[in-house]
């Protein structure tokens, strides 16, 4: 690594260099050690979220701003180098179309994520990840792409009560059926420090004897309650359980920022599921993730008040 800078500050000896590592663990790194050794700005952030090769929207946003930063720096000629450890393909490659989309250099979030994936044979992807998390990855991409260049992107986190998740046509395991569980990861909406890491918030029944077997028959329609409060950048995970091992059905990540009308609708293309796992799935799975709206609960509970009060002044009939 000395040796190839080196060699790159030599041809380009008008350059300066700023660098994005992507790396595992809380620890500096030593390529960032190697990297400060020639005059370069190190910066180093995490190559997953909750196991998800995504990074926080404020995480995301950050680094956006940075790269722009250093890259729109009148009288000077500033270029990026972004380097990603052992594994951390994914996320380069997410943070890559990111950047280009952000600048307006590229258009089409497929696309563009399709372009820097190229770069990486589908077999080494298999062994880097057993999760094709492209879905998430554009939804991320779009949230990006759809930002209101007139506001202040991206806005505080909305906080959601997750009322319940439901599954349609889930697919049957050994032909028996199946036993799903829902795992929910997210920041904790009662935490008053503004850590960016995930915490487990929910886990419906996760045991042999607690959790229901669907029939195949009800695996056509499965309704799970949550109720959980949700704020910001949520991982929710399905698994199936069985008595000898979990298997994942699907995984998706999302903000909650930007969830439309209380509800989160998932084609099995807007999932990410186990590379190998794609064609075991029905084609007509459905996920629809449900939102209550405390707004409309509250202007409920306001009109019973205020009816009560006017029947009380005798405005009202009894």
């Amino acid at each position: 690594m000395a040796s190839t800078v080196a060699d790159l500050q030599a041809r380009y000896s008008g350059l300066s260099f700023m660098v994005f590592n992507f790396k595992e663990g809380d620890t500096r790194t030593q390529i960032s050690d190697i990297l400060s050794q020639y005059d370069m700005t190190v910066m180093e952030y995490p190559q997953q979220y909750e196991g998800c090769p995504i990074l926080p929207l404020q995480v995301i946003h950050h680094f956006l701003r940075r790269s722009e930063s250093w890259l729109s720096v009148e009288g000077q000629q500033n270029a990026l180098l972004l380097h990603c450890e052992r594994g951390g393909w994914p996320v380069l490659a997410f943070m890559l179309a990111a950047l280009v989309l952000f600048r307006k250099q590229y258009s089409g979030e497929q696309k563009t994520l399709e372009i820097f994936y190229k770069f990486v044979p589908r077999e080494l992807l298999r062994l880097l990840t057993p999760f094709n998390s492209q879905p998430s990855q554009l939804r991320y991409l779009q949230y990006i792409s759809g930002r209101n260049l007139g506001s202040d992107w991206p806005s505080s986190d909305t906080l959601l009560d997750l009322d319940c998740i439901i599954l349609r046509f889930l697919p049957l395991f050994g032909e028996k059926g199946c036993r799903p569980v829902i795992r929910i990861y997210g920041q904790d909406s009662s935490s008053s420090t503004t850590n960016m890491g995930s915490t487990l918030l929910f886990t419906s029944p996760k045991t042999e004897e607690q959790a229901h077997y669907y029939q195949p028959d009800e695996c056509k329609l499965v309704k799970i309650d949550i109720h959980q409060r949700v704020q910001g950048d949520v991982v929710l995970e399905c698994i199936q359980l069985d008595d000898v091992r979990e298997e994942m059905i699907f995984r998706v990540m999302f903000n909650t920022t930007f969830v439309r009308n209380n509800v989160l609708k998932l084609s099995l293309d807007e999932v990410d599921v186990m590379w190998d796992a794609r064609d075991q799935m029905p084609k007509n799975f459905e996920a629809e993730v449900c939102f209550e709206n405390k707004n409309e609960e509250f202007f409920d509970v306001e009109e019973i008040f205020s009816d009560t009060v006017d029947a009380q002044d005798g405005l009202l009939p009894k």
